[in-house]
């Protein structure tokens, strides 16, 4: 069964890439890739991939796509 993960992405961001965990569960996805042409889409797959030692093709973005608040399944 695939996991839904709620996440709030900061692209462009100096901090990056990093994987915080707010109180209600929701991620932060600080990422170094701007957003445009879908970069920060693709570099918070491949951050969230390695965050849970998955496969990138394991990641799919279900929702917002062009919002910093998206929602990812990953396949266990």
């Amino acid at each position: 069964m695939p996991t839904v993960v709620r996440a709030t992405i900061k692209p462009g961001s100096k901090k990056g890439p990093l994987v915080e965990t707010s109180d209600d569960g929701a991620l932060h996805l600080y990422v170094r890739a701007p957003a445009v042409e879908g970069k920060a889409n693709r570099a918070a797959i491949e951050l969230l991939a390695s965050h849970y030692g998955v496969p990138k093709s394991a990641v799919r973005l279900i929702a917002g796509a062009t919002s910093r608040f998206k929602r990812f399944e990953i396949d266990d």
